[in-house]
Formats: C-alpha cells, structure tokens, sequence
C-alpha cells in the first residue's frame, strides 16, 4: 500500500456530512427520540463489529497488506466509513419508504434493493480508489470480470448490511 492520496479523505469527509444530515432530519420527525437514537446506536454499534471483522478478515487480499499497527489502523477507519454508509442506507430508504424503521421489517423486496443498492455503491467506489491508485489487491484478490473489481469489498457492502439490520432487530427485540 502507497501513502493514500488527499483523495481517500472525499468519501468519509462526504459520508459523514450526509450522515449527520439525515440523522438531524430524522430525528426532528422522530416521535420516540430515545428509540430512534437506540435505533441508531445499535445499528452503528453492530456495523462497525462486523464490518472491522470484514476488513480485518479481508486486508490480505490488498496489496501489501500486513497486520502491523498502521494496517489495521487503517482498517478501523474503513469501518467507521463502512458504518457511515450503513446508517446512509439507513437513512435513504427511510426517505424511499416514509419510514427510517423500515429496517425491522425487511422483505424480500426491500433486502433485493438493499443488495443491489450496496453492490452498485461499492463497485463505484472500489472503481474509483483503484483507478486513483489508494489501494491495489493482491493476486489473492478474486475479481469481478470485466469490472475488475474485488469480490470480497463487493460482497461486504452486498450481504453485509442485511446481516447488520437482522441482528440489529434481534438486539432490539423488534417482532
């Protein structure tokens, strides 16, 4: 891994005013502002364990990748950005749906559009870093042909937002 470029600070520095931007414009519409912070909270708690296990588990398919101090440093601010953009989800598909709750009631539809929303977004965005050089995968990488992009970033922004709101509505006890 080179030293990151000014460019790898874009996207969390933009996820993070989004993020704080929908949380402010749900929480004044919030009825129970104690249940839409806990919401929040274990939403975001669950993410960033999951999502740093994802990275942590994955950093050897980047180029250069070891599990030194500043690796998983890294990591751990790719999770907190991963995190960002689970409560932006959290929040786009409550405007879509009326409803930032929407997550304890998932269906087949919603978790549909919620794979393919997170898979599109992190093909963009694993386009986007490669193509400026911030980081490169390892020849361990398997790659998404034609795109080449990662398998394993592409898949984590897939499949692991479903897994954060099923085990967010289990922590919660929503029925």
């Amino acid at each position: 891994m080179k030293d990151p470029s000014t460019n790898i600070f874009l996207v969390p520095t933009i996820a993070l005013v989004i993020t704080i931007s929908l949380f402010v414009f749900f929480y004044r519409k919030a009825e129970d502002k104690g249940m839409y912070s806990w919401f929040l909270m274990s939403i975001a708690i669950i993410s960033f364990l999951l999502n740093t296990i994802w990275e942590l588990a994955h950093g050897p398919l980047y180029q250069g990748y070891q599990y030194d101090f500043q690796h998983v440093s890294i990591c751990m601010l790719a999770s907190l950005e991963d995190t960002m953009v689970v409560l932006i989800l959290v929040f786009l598909f409550g405007v879509v749906f009326r409803n930032v709750f929407w997550a304890n009631h998932l269906t087949m539809g919603k978790i549909i559009a919620l794979a393919l929303v997170g898979g599109i977004g992190a093909t963009i965005v694993e386009m986007w870093y490669t193509s400026k050089g911030d980081w490169a995968y390892a020849d361990a990488m398997p790659l998404i042909p034609w795109l080449g992009v990662g398998v394993s970033p592409i898949l984590q922004f897939t499949i692991l937002p479903i897994i954060i709101f099923f085990v967010s509505k289990r922590v919660l006890q929503i029925k």
